[in-house]
């Protein structure tokens, strides 16, 4: 009983994985090993519940900390949570006991408005919604059906949740498919009947109101369905309610739990700006301009694009600028990726000195990364009489709706140079790497001249990183760097797992034959060897025997 009470709380740990690794490499007994682990892990669970850490952290301070009516908290815990609950604007959410309280006629269910309630409920309930509501109220009389679980009665957004409707794939499969396809490793998966929900928790919640029209609500919409997009190796759910009920985590169904694994909402949106550049389309909802007519029938971007003669010079804004500039007119005008290189490589071709076209490529995902609105109408003024001076008379407007990329501070600027750095970085290492082999192996030259950073600036930018391992062997000649991510080496260790676990059931495959060729022919040997033979058929060892049996089995 004590075994299969660790195992829970351990199968799927990345901290269970890594000790395990350690200890086999410094030769502990597989008992002893189990004991120790037993003891750190029994400390960790003493200290703080799993299912409050999970609440904490997707609910963020979006509910009250106990319940106002009928606490069972100490009268002291009770005032310290009210006055720290005063710092924050507090919703509820809504829950119901099982499926089929989704009905034709509404939703059977009740309101929460506390983490205690939720926490006391918590293996009562089935479903609930993770993100809060501003407003809700019970339908009838007898307050058996709830209502203020529409979109944009959201108050704040603080997890994303993603639906995997199958079981073909394990675990181990999910989390490799967010770390390898998706924004990275996921904060929790849980189990449902039919198959998992994958949430990626944020580390501060995104607010939403009505001011600008639920434009921030759009942006976390286009972020789930990215989301779902980078999934689909795994058959997400593409058509599964961004921000409705999901299943309630409880001390049963938590298949996988990392409270590291967070995500800023500014690195989500970062995120799905890539997702959208390489789809060709623009970033999330580009403003409707119905009133004004396009810019690409503007006379000064005519003038632009006839222009044929230009190269430019030292301190002279030239022919990459102009094409940026023509590159954020598409994007401004709502035009997705793929019209805007039509039109930008046409127009190239014309140059007496074009571009190539994986310059032309770079100038295009720039322009529509999302770190700029559209075209400034400074350089427009410039191009236009360096290139077409008889022209600068002509009037240059935006439509209804001007917008500049105004300069950010020197920290700023420094900030955004590392995330691109450490981006690229991040795909140069995933375009190397190998699933046996953690580390990609080159020097800081090596590395700084593959990417094109500077060795100062890469050193402030592993200061700083919380994506980059790095590692050292050896002195002097023989010295040898090793460079990977978090990610990857978590998926490194997922497969040493994995590939523990089919080494061990291989040695355990031999050893059984080598104990049946000893025993001597009587008529319980022919049973013996039909059983084992139907077990081998039945199910193979590998898919039998985990990391935690492997363990806690043996020696």
């Amino acid at each position: 009983m004590q075994n299969r009470i660790f195992n829970k709380k351990v199968e799927n740990s990345f901290c269970h994985a890594f000790l395990v690794h350690s200890f086999l490499a410094v030769g502990v007994h597989s008992y002893e090993m189990g004991e120790l682990l037993m003891a750190i892990f029994a400390f960790s669970e003493h200290k703080r519940d799993k299912l409050t850490r999970i609440l904490d952290i997707v609910l963020h301070e979006g509910l009250l900390t106990y319940n106002p009516k009928s606490s069972k908290a100490h009268i002291l815990e009770q005032q310290l949570a009210k006055e720290k609950d005063k710092r924050h604007k507090k919703g509820a959410i809504f829950a119901v006991r099982d499926k089929a309280d989704f009905t034709a006629s509404g939703v059977k269910g009740y309101i929460i408005t506390s983490k205690e309630t939720l926490i006391e409920q918590a293996d009562k309930i089935t479903h609930f919604t993770p993100n809060v509501f501003r407003r809700f109220q019970y339908v009838d009389q007898e307050r058996r059906y709830i209502k203020g679980f529409e979109e944009e009665n959201l108050q704040q957004i603080n997890t994303f949740v993603i639906d995997i409707d199958t079981k073909s794939y394990s675990v181990n499969e999910i989390l490799l498919a967010c770390i390898d396809d998706s924004i990275g490793e996921p904060t929790l998966i849980l189990a449902s009947d039919r198959g998992y929900q994958v949430y990626f928790a944020l580390t501060e919640p995104m607010f939403l109101s009505n001011k600008n029209k639920f434009q921030s609500l759009k942006v976390a919409k286009r972020i789930s369905e990215n989301l779902k997009r980078s999934l689909a190796s795994i058959e997400a759910d593409m058509y599964c309610n961004d921000f409705g009920f999901f299943r309630m985590p409880n001390h049963q169904n938590v298949q996988w739990f990392n409270e590291l694994a967070t995500y800023n909402p500014t690195t989500l949106i970062a995120w799905s700006q890539r997702q959208d550049a390489d789809r060709g389309r623009g970033l999330f909802v580009v403003p409707q301009k119905t009133k004004s007519p396009s810019l690409l029938n503007a006379d000064w971007f005519y003038q632009l694009i006839q222009t044929t003669d230009v190269k430019g010079r030292k301190g002279q804004i030239g022919r990459n600028n102009l094409l940026f500039t023509l590159a954020l007119v598409c994007y401004q005008d709502g035009r997705d990726q793929t019209y805007a290189f039509d039109l930008l490589d046409e127009y190239n071709s014309q140059l007496s000195s074009p571009l190539k076209p994986q310059d032309l490529n770079k100038i295009l995902e720039s322009a529509y990364s999302g770190r700029y609105h559209g075209p400034k109408k400074e350089y427009v003024e410039q191009l236009l009489a360096l290139y077409a001076p008889s022209e600068m008379d002509m009037p240059i407007s935006f439509g209804q709706s001007v917008w500049y990329k105004h300069k950010k501070a020197r920290a700023d600027r420094e900030r955004s140079h590392f995330d691109e750095w450490e981006e690229d970085i991040s795909k140069w290492i995933t375009a190397e790497k190998q699933v046996s082999e953690p580390f990609i192996w080159r020097t800081q030259k090596e590395l700084c001249n593959e990417i094109g950073i500077a060795s100062s600036s890469l050193n402030k930018l592993l200061k700083q990183s919380n994506k980059l391992l790095k590692t050292t062997t050896g002195k002097g000649r023989n010295a040898k760097t090793g460079w990977t991510t978090v990610e990857h080496y978590i998926a490194y260790i997922i497969w040493l797992k994995k590939d523990a676990g089919t080494r061990f059931a291989s040695s355990i495959s031999t050893m059984i034959d080598e104990h049946l060729a000893l025993l001597a022919p009587i008529a319980g040997y022919a049973k013996l060897v039909n059983y084992v033979q139907k077990m081998r058929q039945i199910q193979s060892f590998t898919e039998q025997l985990t990391m935690t049996e492997t363990m806690m089995h043996t020696g």
